[in-house]
Formats: structure tokens, sequence, C-alpha cells
């Protein structure tokens, strides 16, 4: 905010006090308009605070519009497991209730891994005697070629690292016994892959592998019909639901994959959307009325009352009629609440209908969003327009207070010249009549002698 630095008078007078005063008040009189802007300013930006914050509270009511439309038309179906343990829910997004059971799960995926026999070194001792060594992995057969510099250990690693089959190479050393360097093998993905790594395959087809395991495919039954896949995560089984296998059943032991409406996600919305309506409606309260805020009167706080009482009268045409079906009613303050004991004791057939009053994020109650969502668009919303007209009126009231400051300060560096000339007249003057004085003084002593 621009200020004026006061400039302090000193002048030889007497009358520099007065002159300091004529100064003072005459800078205090031409500085009144910029102090009438400061305060339009200052509401101003007080008032963009005020819209700022309707303008997060509006988003969040139609968040909470969304969410109930999008529960609406999911049904707010999830997936439960009767044994997480062995049996996890990773996500849900069907639309239909339906209970699957799980058996005989014999294995879980893991990744296949190889151990070459030992080697002296990994850089000159010779790998293959023949200097072929053909690799298989995952069903798929290539022979590798060892030239001059090759046939040892990182040789062969290089050489498989370069194929691109997602089977991994490496160096392993033990640091004991005469042959402590191996070649590690092992598939980037879990699955049955078998590996095998041959010498002289057309030849005497010498073995190259000391230890194996061929990896493993999640095996196990879905409402009894056999299921294999070379990963835990399992996403393409069970329409609209992923579920990750992470252990092995026992004989006989089942594990249950229900998918059903969750009342529980449902209050929490329905409780999300009570406590979004309830704040939008006290912070249009405050610009209302006696004790109203800054943004009386504004078109943004009469649109957004205009879409409350909108929402709180909505009237659906299934079994469930308005909010107070879902347990939400609203005080003599305007105030919602909800009721969880209420919603508790909706039937299963209820509990449905609530989710056709819900509709979805274009229809029935959920529809109300695209209200609230208009107000608080980031870009085209009734609210954000109102914030750019307070920056551009800032900016304006900025500016005008900058050439108001630059003129009053260029009036009060010409008073003050002007007042030191007179500050310097009236020091001549003073000086004259004291000299005056004292030739007064001095006539009259040398005519009438010294006054006793």
């Amino acid at each position: 905010m621009s200020t004026i630095t006061p400039i302090a008078f000193t002048g030889a007078s007497k009358f520099s006090a007065d002159l300091q005063t004529i100064l003072t008040r005459t800078v205090n009189i031409a500085s009144q308009p910029i102090k009438l802007l400061q305060n339009e300013q200052t509401n101003l930006v007080q008032q963009k605070l005020l819209a700022t914050n309707l303008n997060g509270a509006t988003a969040s009511l139609a968040s909470a519009l969304t969410s109930l439309g999008e529960l609406g038309q999911s049904r707010s179906l999830v997936a439960s497991s009767s044994n997480s343990a062995k049996v996890s829910i990773n996500s849900t997004n069907t639309s239909a209730p339906a209970t699957f059971t799980i058996s005989e799960i014999t294995s879980i995926a893991h990744s296949a891994s190889a151990t070459s026999t030992g080697q002296a070194d990994a850089g000159t001792s010779a790998v293959s005697v023949s200097g072929t060594v053909r690799l298989t992995f995952d069903g798929v057969t290539k022979d590798i070629t060892l030239g001059v510099g090759e046939n040892t250990l990182s040789g062969l690693r290089d050489k498989i690292n370069n194929l691109g089959l997602g089977l991994n190479a490496s160096i392993l050393t033990t640091g004991t016994g005469a042959t402590p360097f191996y070649l590690s093998l092992s598939s980037a993905t879990t699955g049955s892959k078998p590996i095998t790594l041959t010498d002289d395959p057309n030849g005497v087809a010498t073995n190259l592998i000391e230890n194996s395991d061929a990896g493993a495919n999640t095996n196990f039954k879905i409402n009894g019909a056999a299921v294999s896949k070379n990963s835990t995560t399992i996403n393409d089984v069970v329409p609209g639901v992923s579920f990750n296998v992470s252990a092995v059943t026992a004989v006989a032991e089942t594990v249950t994959i229900t998918v059903g409406s969750s009342r529980s996600n449902l209050s929490g919305k329905l409780q999300t959307l009570v406590s979004a309506y309830n704040n939008l409606l006290d912070q249009t309260d405050g610009q209302i009325g006696a004790s109203a805020g800054l943004l009386t009167g504004a078109t943004i706080v009469r649109e957004i009352k205009d879409s409350l009482r909108a929402l709180g009268g909505f009237e659906g045409n299934g079994q469930v009629k308005n909010l107070a079906g879902v347990g939400i009613t609203f005080g003599s303050d305007g105030k919602a609440s909800f009721d969880q004991t209420a919603f508790n004791a909706l039937s299963d057939s209820s509990v449905q209908g609530v989710f056709d009053f819900l509709g979805s994020t274009t229809t029935g109650f959920g529809a109300l969003k695209s209200k609230f969502a208009q107000l608080s668009d980031p870009v085209t919303g009734l609210i954000s327009v109102e914030l750019d007209h307070y920056d551009t009126e800032n900016k304006r009231i900025t500016d005008r207070i900058g050439e108001l400051t630059s003129r009053v300060s260029a009036l009060q560096q010409e008073t003050s010249r002007r007042l030191q000339i007179y500050d310097a007249i009236l020091a001549g003057l003073e000086s004259q009549a004291n000299l005056i004085s004292s030739t007064f003084t001095t006539l009259t002593n040398g005519i009438y002698g010294t006054s006793k």
C-alpha cells in the first residue's frame, strides 16, 4: 500500500513550526482521496477472500453431490473377502451383486530362476566346450554363439541380457571353493516359465544348470472352474472385481468373495453431503441480515442460496421421495442433519430406493451437482468471474493510488520548497526588525542617556 514519506520542515524563522503545520495539513488534505481508495482496496481484498472461501465450499458441495451420483449409479457395490489374508480385494467396478467361491488355491505365482554350475573365474574361465549354448525360457529357444573373448560367464551374461526375453542374467560370487562364480538367471515377471541352459546342444548336450525353479502360476478354482494366472493380481476373472491371491488354501477350505451394496459407504457419503451443505449455508448466511458481511447483496450469494433451496427441496419420483427418506432432515435454522439410526433402520429394499433417488451424476438428486459445479468452475464459474472482477478492480485502484501518491509527493515537495522561501523571507525580516530595534535603542540611549 502506497504511503507518503513526510518531510520534516526545518526553518530559520520563529514561524517554522507554523509552516510545518501548514505543510502537514496540506499533505493530509491532498492524501484524503488516497486513504479512501486504500479503504476501498482493503474491503476489496476482504471481499475476494470471502468469495474464495465461498468458491471452495461450493466446490466441496458439488464434489459431495458427484460422489452420491456415482454411488447411485454403482449402487455402492463393493467386494469383500471372507479371508483377506489369502484373498484380498483391490478394487470394485461392477454393477450387479454376486457371490463367488474360491477354493483349491494350490500355488501362488512367483518368478522362475536358475543358477549355473560354478566357474573358477567369471572373466577368463571357458563356460562352453563347443562355443554354442542353447537357452530355453518360457517356451522360447535361442542358440547363443560365444566368440573369441565371449566364452566366459560374463560374456554369456551379456549375450543373454541382450536377447530381450525378459530374463535377467547376473554374476554371483560366493567367495568360497575352487569355483566361486555362478551365472544367475531370473525371470522379470512371475509365472511358470522353465529355464534350461545346455552346452553343445547338437552334440554332447551338457546341462549347465545346477539349481532351478521353474516359477509358478497362481492356480485355484472359482465356483468350481479351474483358473491359472501368471500373476497374484487377478483382474479378469470376476467382472469388475480385481483381487489378490497371497496364500494357498487347505483341503476343503474356501474363500468367499461377496459383491454387495455397502451401507457404510452410502452413509459416509451422506454425512459428507450434510457437512458440506451446512458449511456453505453458514458462509452464505454470514452475508445476509443485520450483521451481513461485505458480500451482502452480491449475485453469487443469491445464486448459491437458490441452489441450496433447490437441493433441500428436491423431490424424487420413486420409492424414496425426498431427503428425509435417506435420513437427512432440516432444522428451523435451515441446518441439515443426518439421522444414522433412521438410516440403519432402512430395509434392503429401501436402500435400493435410496440409490434410485440419488440417480447418477446427470439424473436424479445427483444431477444437482451441475448447479454447484457451474458456480465453482475455476474457469467459467460465476464465482470465478467475480474473483476476476475483484482482481481487475484491485489493479485499477492500485494504479490510481500510485498516480495520486506521485501527485501528493510532488505537491509536498513544491509546498516545502515555497515554505522554505517564505521562511527565509520571514527570517530576513526578523533580522531587519532586530537590527532596527537595536539601532533605535542605541540612538535613544545616545540622545536621552541610558535609563537606570
